[in-house]
């Protein structure tokens, strides 16, 4: 079995967002036992048709710009880290591709499960909490990794970007080049 080596940082990420899905679905669902949406046939068909466009754009975003980081990997170093920054493909949209598309999980899980609470209360609170999370310690992190050619790239380039071109890049099936 092949060992996967990576950060410390990186696996406290990982943990912290497993624990977050976890914890929004069980207290959602908590919540909602009683609730007559929960129960409901129609809710939970609308909610889980929307649940599955969501993850399906989550997870293909993180494809997608995980696709484009893996420039950033030059030698032997741990996996999900990158040595080198990457501006090109949709990092030349938005510097956190990843991330915005990720931020979308707990809403495709909490649709997913067709919980009211977790839809309307704990996945937007989640998502808030993703976004901060990035701005500050993302971008801490990135900052001081690649100092002034950050600085130049963060100045060009936003946080994230809801223009067409970008959606479509980073949404968008992966043609494979083989």
């Amino acid at each position: 079995m092949k060992k996967i080596h990576t950060s410390l940082s990186v696996v406290i990420r990982i943990l912290l967002w497993l624990l977050m899905l976890a914890g929004g679905a069980g207290l959602g669902i908590y919540l909602d036992f009683h609730n007559p949406l929960f129960g409901s046939y129609i809710f939970h068909l609308a909610t889980g048709l929307a649940g599955v466009v969501v993850t399906v754009l989550a997870f293909r975003s993180a494809a997608n710009g995980g696709r484009e980081l893996k420039k950033g990997r030059v030698g032997n170093i741990p996996r999900l880290e990158t040595n080198r920054l990457v501006t090109t493909g949709i990092y030349s949209c938005m510097r956190h591709p990843m991330l915005f598309g990720l931020t979308l999980l707990p809403l495709g899980i909490a649709l997913l499960l067709g919980s009211p609470t977790f839809i309307t209360v704990i996945a937007p609170l989640e998502m808030v909490f993703i976004v901060f999370m990035v701005s500050v310690f993302e971008e801490m992190e990135v900052k001081r990794k690649y100092t002034a050619e950050y600085e130049k790239y963060k100045k060009s380039t936003p946080m994230v970007s809801f223009s067409p071109k970008c959606l479509k890049e980073l949404f968008g099936a992966h043609k494979n080049n083989t």
